[in-house]
């Protein structure tokens, strides 16, 4: 396909993670859907496998998604690709020993001697930077990592608001990539496109885009096509976009969607905004950001808010 775009093996386009020199697929495999427990472990080694060999070859997991077994499976679907694959994790920890027994875990169950990328995990709670980055932060814990060679690249993610988000970006630290929401509906409400995108892009540091379809789909729910919905996110200057995938058939369709992607003109992303103006700006199709639904359990914990469906204290 001459189209100018720059094509791994399998077909997929690539593109710079912001100023790393590594090279991603525009999509990549999200760690939180391919070992959901209706999947069994083989049918997760072949689900990954598979999509490696298709060309999606970022692949993205975290410490804490199903308790360790993301990244226990990933460990082993990865025996033989490990070499294929930017590899990225995710940590929990927001003190450095935390953090340091979280990478101590995470490469024992992915069965690698370094991460390409690690991440601290959901930047939603508005002390979250001052955590980090403070004295005895898990930012130590990433810059040790680093120095020692078991990390390459150190970054972000965070889901719930973009002035989070922009507070990490004014910490004393050369952030290598941010992992955020990215779809149409965004565009109108706590956007990360318009109020984060702009400011990763001119730092160089690469933006991993999620959230695409909305979680669990409420961009289809709002009458988009997959198609729309990847199609506009990959438009933005993003590095890559994370895809929720746990079958084969999801699989086809995102591989599909990668290969045959055209980004969208100026006057058709307009227009798709437009379209889903109605909807989007109280947040109704994005819970991640107006609730704290999708929030990890984890997290919660942290910060002292009871588990999701409970009544706290009065």
């Amino acid at each position: 396909m001459d189209d100018g775009l720059e094509r791994n093996t399998g077909g997929i386009p690539v593109r710079e993670l912001g100023r790393t020199g590594l090279k991603v697929s525009i999509v990549g495999l999200g760690g939180g859907h391919f070992c959901r427990p209706h999947i069994d472990e083989g049918d997760s080694i072949r689900l990954v496998r598979t999509a490696i060999e298709g060309g999606m070859t970022f692949i993205d997991t975290a410490w804490e998604y199903h308790g360790g077994e993301s990244e226990r499976r990933l460990g082993m679907a990865l025996q033989g690709y490990r070499d294929d694959v930017v590899l990225m994790t995710k940590v929990c920890g927001r003190s450095r020993a935390a953090a340091e027994e979280n990478l101590h875990d995470s490469l024992r169950r992915l069965k690698t001697d370094v991460i390409d990328v690690w991440q601290f995990h959901e930047m939603n709670y508005d002390n979250d930077p001052e955590w980090i980055c403070g004295p005895n932060g898990a930012l130590e814990a990433a810059t040790a990592a680093r120095k020692a060679g078991k990390v390459r690249f150190v970054g972000f993610t965070g889901h719930k608001s973009p002035h989070i988000l922009l507070k990490m970006l004014k910490q004393d630290f050369e952030w290598d990539t941010c992992q955020m929401p990215v779809n149409v509906m965004d565009a109108h409400y706590r956007s990360f496109q318009n109020e984060v995108l702009p400011e990763l892009n001119r730092r160089g540091i690469g933006c991993i885009g999620m959230k695409s379809l909305g979680g669990d789909g409420q961009m289809i729910a709002a009458g988009l096509t997959p198609q729309q919905a990847r199609g506009y996110a990959l438009s933005l200057r993003v590095s890559t976009l994370v895809c929720g995938i746990e079958s084969m058939d999801n699989l086809q369709q995102d591989l599909d969607i990668a290969r045959n992607f055209k980004p969208m003109s100026h006057e058709d992303m307009t227009l798709v905004r437009e379209q889903v103006r109605a909807q989007a700006t109280d947040g109704r199709h994005e819970l991640f950001k107006s609730t704290q639904y999708y929030d990890s359990l984890t997290h919660r914990e942290q910060h002292g808010f009871p588990p999701v469906g409970t009544v706290g204290p009065r």
